[in-house]
């Protein structure tokens, strides 16, 4: 097989290396030095800056160039000025990669052979490649040895689904593959053992998910007793989200799937359970049996975690689904395997499920809303109390056992029907409302979202005062999460900034504020039936650095409160 595969790359001529006709820039030196194994001149261009992983125009990389030309002294130079050994090869063959780069084939084929190799297939596809690969095929066993030292990973394979040991045919190369295989995988775990240690999976949770830390805390703990061993092997890592729209229930599935696959658009499988509402769509959960219509095609669910067992899987929404599909659900919980309709069974104990739903949300959201308030009640009486004003109110709060068993799992075995599907999850994390610290920085998060895209579209700079972070924070709606900001933000500030700019009265280069106006004119009456002023939201223009000019837009009606404000 290594001798057939080995086959499929060479041309089985061996001809003399054509001179390299390279230019003179620094970019085409170091990819000559890489041809002829000049060890001195690839030392001084490293030392005055030039970058060792650069790409040829082609695709290739000058370690690929000293692998492929079997110049150990290139290969140790490259590797000693950082060069990376994983880097993958973008050239296809010959005739594709003409067609991707616009060239004609025959400047390609020349280039390739005159500046790369000119004994490899010109038919064969070689995307994918590594440095590793092509020293296996020119069978060096000291180029192999050097780049497995310097961190090459044997397992890494081409596009055509081969690593490098597939094309190895001399004996002493095969060993030493497989003794660096089992090498670099301890390597790696201990890599990622100090990686974790320096930097938890709670702090770059956080880096993506505003509040939440009861939520953060529960999934990380969990999370890291699976990848040091302390949990259950035979079953795999279930959790259901609960909470509000728009809190934060997708994202974090999301960021544990970053988290846990480099590659999130295979490690991440993500399930709208609003699909499978009726009984005949566990077909298209699991693929239809034989004889019925889209036997051939899959189920979307098992074709995923085929391609990708220990998947991050989030079913959305899960209430929606039909009993039937909770049913498969019970079983890939329970045994961690699923069976398609073809008769496959599809081995998932390594993955991790994530069921979001917004079951007993209102009475969640009340309660979190009720425990900010006491935290609140109790932190001004330590406060009275002692006179210091400088104590901290904490803003972490905790979900009491009774709530959780005299309440939420009322609901929620009215809603799933039976006691061991429940059961079977691990951990059920509930997301609360957020605090008004917490409102701030979503606001300040969209505001720097919209004063980035106002600077790069249309070069205008956006500042704003602390003030209009505390009124836009006011349009919170508990129901909606941090969507209501999103729309608030938009409603607010950006309208008037779109109305601005259609009108001429901004341009770019300029610089504007937003600011919190209370006119006089601008009247509202609360459940007290007592006049109240309303916070507006103004744009001004900035002049001269400093003073800034209102820009008098139009008041437009509010349609929340049908009052008139500023937008």
């Amino acid at each position: 097989m290594a001798a057939s595969c080995a086959r499929i790359f060479w041309k089985g001529v061996k001809l003399a290396p054509n001179l390299v006709k390279l230019g003179h820039s620094a970019h085409s030196q170091l990819f000559a030095a890489a041809k002829r194994n000049d060890v001195a001149e690839i030392k001084r261009l490293a030392e005055i800056g030039v970058d060792v992983n650069q790409r040829h125009i082609l695709g290739w990389t000058p370690l690929m160039v000293a692998a492929v030309s079997r110049n150990l002294g290139a290969v140790k130079a490259l590797l000693e000025a950082g060069a990376d050994p994983n880097m993958r090869e973008e050239f296809v063959n010959v005739y594709q990669t003409a067609r991707e780069k616009g060239m004609h084939s025959l400047d390609v084929l020349v280039t390739r052979e005159d500046e790369f190799s000119n004994r490899l297939n010109n038919r064969a596809s070689f995307r994918g490649c590594t440095a590793l690969h092509y020293a296996v095929l020119t069978d060096d066993t000291h180029i192999v040895k050097a780049l497995l030292e310097a961190g090459a990973d044997p397992t890494l394979e081409n596009d055509s689904g081969h690593a490098a040991g597939l094309y190895a045919h001399n004996m002493e190369v095969k060993k030493l593959l497989e003794e660096y295989k089992d090498k670099y995988a301890e390597l790696q775990r201990q890599k990622q053992v100090e990686e974790r240690r320096k930097f938890p999976l709670e702090e770059r949770l956080r880096e993506h998910i505003i509040g939440q830390e009861g939520a953060i805390t529960t999934v990380a703990a969990a999370i890291r007793r699976k990848e040091n061993g302390w949990y259950d092997e035979d079953h795999p890592l279930v959790f259901l989200f609960l909470g509000s729209s728009g809190i934060g229930k997708t994202e974090l599935a999301k960021q544990i799937a970053r988290y846990m696959h480099k590659d999130v658009k295979k490690g991440f499988v993500r399930m709208d359970m609003s699909e499978y509402q009726e009984k005949h769509e566990v077909a298209k959960f699991i693929g239809s049996p034989p004889g019925y219509v889209g036997h051939e095609q899959g189920g979307q669910l098992t074709k995923k975690l085929k391609q990708c067992p220990n998947a991050v899987v989030l079913f959305d929404e899960v209430e929606k689904a039909h009993p039937d599909v909770l049913t498969i659900m019970l079983q890939l919980f329970d045994e961690g395997r699923l069976t398609d309709g073809k008769g496959k069974t599809v081995e998932c104990k390594d993955a991790i499920f994530v069921m979001t739903s917004n079951l007993a949300s209102e009475v969640i959201a009340d309660h979190g809303l009720q425990l900010r308030k006491e935290a609140q009640e109790v932190w001004a009486q330590r406060r009275q109390e002692t006179g210091d004003d400088d104590i901290l109110m904490t803003e972490r709060i905790t979900i009491s056992r009774r709530f959780k068993e005299k309440v939420v799992y009322p609901i929620l075995k009215r809603a799933f029907r039976r006691d061991e599907f429940i059961g079977r999850i691990n951990e059920i994390v509930y997301f609360l409302p957020f605090s008004q610290s917490e409102l701030v920085k979503l606001v300040t998060k969209e505001m720097e979202f919209w004063a980035s895209r106002a600077m790069n579209k249309h070069k205008i700079t956006l500042l704003w005062d602390r003030q209009v972070l505390d009124v836009l924070a006011g349009g919170y709606d508990v129901h909606y999460g941090a969507r209501s900001i999103k729309h608030e933000v938009e409603r607010r500030v950006v309208n008037q900034v779109a109305v601005a700019h259609e009108r001429g009265l901004i341009h770019p280069g300029c610089t504007l504020r937003i600011a919190v106006d209370n006119p006089d004119d601008v009247m509202a009456k609360n459940d007290k039936k007592e006049p109240e002023k309303l916070p507006i939201i103004k744009l001004q223009l900035v002049k001269d650095g400093r003073k800034s000019v209102d820009l008098n837009l139009p008041r437009v009606p509010d349609d929340r409160d049908q009052t008139w404000s500023n937008f």
